[in-house]
């Protein structure tokens, strides 16, 4: 019998420093609270798994705040749940995200050992001041060192992630950090804008001084630089923000965009599994308290999406990969023709140029990448 397909994402909270930009749910704490969160993430694994006995695992994603702070016997102690808790696909992708600075050999081969393949190093810039503004408390050169670890300890498959329209940051810089880490490689590179989220202190600091930042037109000449290098360099586009060599995009997020099954573990995470989504309780007292032996004792706020938001979230996140989305794919889903529910939307945004139809397939356009945002939204029903 095939297994129906399901992703897992692992939430790892702690991380040495909050970053002056950062709104995910992460915090610094003593490394006593790591033993106790990980034991409750087991406990809610072994809760969780019953009502997965069908499903095979694709993809897996420990993210965070920071997993690679946690000591390597932690690792290998979630590992070994998670082999015991659900069916993990032989080939599945497994990443575990990493901030320069916080590997070490150690690490590195105890990840490997547990089966991860793939690893995610937050570099966010090569220039020292630019990283300081953002409050990274690693430098270039200890980027460098850890990946230079990762590739001795054996990883092939490294992604790095950059951030771009930072405060102070000019086209030279940009094109600088770019050049640094194409040089060494590695097999997918995400770059995204950075957005000042409320809450923040980036968003303190600078809300009211828009001057600090490069402007809306570098920030989209920024955008266009990215593209023209990375294809130099043979890396191609697949999503808005996300550049791979051929054969190395993300599963995982693939999946996101696809609308893939997926289960998330641990403090906030959020799942959309049997048609419902959901998220864990936000508070770290509070999950540790629970009771996490019987499934679903975390999940707060659960949503039943209706057909109408099926759809749209297909559409919505479907048009952020270059390929677009299948009208084919659309019909099998959800028993409709795509052009019947969004014709009209179609219409105008060709007429925009702002979208390419090519049956069965509907994608943006270089200037509809341009304004996504706004793109995006045309495809909300009601």
């Amino acid at each position: 019998m095939n297994k129906r397909e399901l992703e897992l994402y692992i939430h790892i909270p702690f991380c040495a420093r909050k970053c002056a930009y950062c709104d995910f749910l992460s915090f610094a704490a003593p490394e006593r609270s790591y033993r106790e969160y990980v034991e409750k993430l087991i406990e809610e694994m072994y809760g969780q798994s019953t009502a997965y006995r069908d499903y095979a695992v694709t993809s897996i994603f420990v993210g965070g705040g920071t997993p690679s702070v946690l000591p390597p016997e932690l690792v290998e102690a979630l590992f070994v749940a998670v082999y015991d808790c659900f069916a993990v696909s032989a080939d599945a992708e497994i990443t575990i995200e990493a901030n320069p600075g916080t590997l070490t050999m150690e690490k590195l081969e105890t990840y490997l050992n547990c089966g991860i393949n793939r690893l995610s190093l937050g570099l966010q810039s090569a220039d020292g001041e630019e990283l300081r503004t953002l409050g990274r408390i690693h430098s270039y050169d200890d980027f460098l060192k850890s990946y230079q670890r990762a590739r001795q300890a054996g990883f092939t498959n490294i992604n790095v992630d950059l951030m771009s329209a930072l405060p102070g940051q000019t086209m030279q810089s940009w094109k600088n950090t770019l050049r640094k880490v194409m040089m060494l490689k590695p097999e997918h590179i995400s770059a995204y804008s950075l957005i000042i989220e409320a809450g923040t202190p980036f968003y303190e600091r600078y809300h009211e001084n828009p001057e600090a930042f490069p402007d809306e037109e570098t920030d989209r000449e920024m955008y266009h630089l990215t593209k023209e290098l990375m294809a130099a360099q043979g890396y191609e586009r697949y999503e808005i923000s996300n550049y791979a060599r051929p054969g190395y995009e993300c599963r995982h997020n693939i999946g996101y965009w696809t609308g893939a099954e997926y289960l998330g573990l641990g403090l906030g995470a959020s799942s959309y599994t049997h048609g419902f989504r959901y998220h864990n309780v936000t508070d770290l007292e509070e999950y540790l308290s629970l009771d996490l032996r019987e499934s679903g004792a975390a999940a707060r706020e659960i949503q039943e999406l209706t057909p109408e938001e099926k759809m749209e979230e297909f559409m919505f996140l479907g048009l952020r990969l270059t390929k677009g989305v299948s009208g084919s794919e659309f019909l099998e889903r959800f028993g409709k023709n795509m052009w019947n529910v969004y014709g009209e939307v179609f219409e105008k945004l060709s007429r925009q140029g702002l979208i390419l139809e090519e049956p069965p397939m509907v994608r943006l356009t270089e200037l509809g990448i341009d304004v996504s945002n706004q793109v995006l939204c045309e495809f909300l029903l009601g």
